[in-house]
């Protein structure tokens, strides 16, 4: 069986991602002049161009991308999504230009149980098509890997649904589709609050877990939604049905999410405009990967999180990982990567060399990918966006426009010039 080459070649410039020595501190290591070799999939070199293409000449390639004056970069991962959903919400969009909050909204039937009702009346296969129409925008803008959270059912029927087509479009999809089962989003309207975290805990969670989709579990861990004891008792019989745990944490105020999150030793913890230095360093130490959403500060009209509290804790003070994402959802109608690291330098001053890492090595451990996932190094996966522009530094620097102009999943070219190609 042949071996499929594939050469991205005369790029003015590569990530490989953070500089792995130990004087580097971590530094954003690049390439100039460069290209990259991949064989069936997986990366085999990167470095000059001439070089690498003298020892695999693009004529001979199978797919062949010339990157002229153009930065390749590792493909993006958005580690918080909720992209499976059904309705619209543009409307309480203008609801809180007027003033509205969101807990307002909430409170008279608006937000999350308004997806709700929209999601419990869609069919898997509208959810399903749904979700891959989401994943197709996220693709075009240079998105390889994405984390997708259910919590729009809110009862074991949906809930199961919402895996079912968490899987579907998985399947079906070029983006690696990382599945979160998230029962504990809110409480349905009508129901004690108490007695649907026995429902969660009792009646999804078994159902969740033995679905091939769900691979962790979520809690909004939120005052008027679900305490840190009742998010405590969702996480920890996640864990006992084999899902790892997540925390939506911090977000409104400063209730006690990321301390639980470093006591479980949580994968990540999400949100964070409101946690503490103590919390920043409670993370660290516990090895929990710290995620923010800029875009979620920007559609609230919020203050931003302070991206170096995180960075900057911890025993090693330079390798701290601060993860992007874009929690793509009704609220925050986002699916781009490079609008997150606008944001991330924008709002919260990041250099783009770190905001880059965050939305894409970081971001990998973000979802427990510890195999090189977000670089582009020898033995990688060949998950590629080439750039339209000469550095790294025009992602936050052009912003407003999708910059990724190529995407390539596993060596092979799945987006050009903003269209996903190569589906029906």
């Amino acid at each position: 069986m042949s071996e499929h080459l594939t050469v991205v070649y005369d790029a003015a410039e590569v990530v490989v991602g953070p500089n792995e020595s130990e004087s580097a501190n971590g530094a954003l290591e690049t390439r100039e002049d460069a290209a990259i070799a991949a064989i069936d999939g997986d990366v085999v070199t990167v470095g000059d161009s001439d070089a690498v293409t003298r020892e695999y000449p693009r004529e001979n390639a199978d797919t062949a991308v010339d990157a002229g004056g153009q930065t390749v970069i590792p493909g993006f991962v958005d580690p918080h999504t909720h992209a499976v959903f059904a309705g619209d919400r543009s409307d309480e969009f203008a609801a809180k230009l007027r003033g509205k909050t969101y807990q307002e909204i909430l409170a008279a039937g608006g937000g999350i149980l308004r997806t709700v009702e929209a999601v419990r009346d869609a069919s898997t296969e509208e959810l399903a098509a749904n979700l891959e129409a989401q994943l197709d925008l996220m693709l075009s803008h240079g998105t390889t890997t994405a984390e997708v959270k259910t919590g729009y059912g809110l009862d074991v029927d949906t809930e199961r649904r919402l895996l079912d087509a968490i899987e579907r479009a998985g399947t079906n999809h070029p983006v690696d589709v990382v599945g979160t089962f998230m029962g504990a989003h809110a409480v349905p309207d009508g129901q004690d609050t108490e007695d649907y975290v026995n429902e969660v805990v009792y009646e999804q969670l078994p159902v969740a877990a033995n679905h091939p989709a769900a691979e962790f579990c979520d809690v909004f861990c939120e005052e008027g939604v679900f305490s840190v004891e009742q998010s405590r008792r969702v996480l920890e019989a996640g864990r006992e049905h084999g899902l790892k745990p997540k925390i939506h944490a911090e977000e409104f105020t400063r209730l006690g999410g990321a301390q639980l999150a470093a006591d479980l030793e949580a994968v990540s913890a999400d949100h964070l405009l409101h946690a503490d230095e103590d919390d920043a360093e409670a993370l660290a130490e516990a090895g929990v990967v710290p995620v923010l959403l800029p875009g979620t500060a920007f559609s609230l009209g919020e203050d931003y999180a302070d991206p170096e509290q995180f960075r900057a804790a911890g025993d090693d003070r330079s390798r701290s990982p601060v993860a992007l994402a874009t929690d793509l959802n009704p609220n925050c109608y986002s699916q781009s990567m490079g609008f997150a690291v606008a944001l991330a330098c924008n709002g919260m001053r990041m250099a783009p060399g770190d905001a880059l890492v965050g939305a894409t090595r970081d971001a990998a451990l973000a979802l427990d990918r510890d195999d090189g996932t977000g670089t582009l190094r020898e033995g990688t996966a060949a998950d590629v966006a080439v750039v339209d522009g000469p550095s790294h530094v025009h992602i936050p620097y052009n912003f407003g426009v999708n910059c990724v102009d190529t995407v390539l999943k596993d060596g092979v070219v799945v987006a050009d010039d903003g269209r996903v190609v190569g589906r029906e």
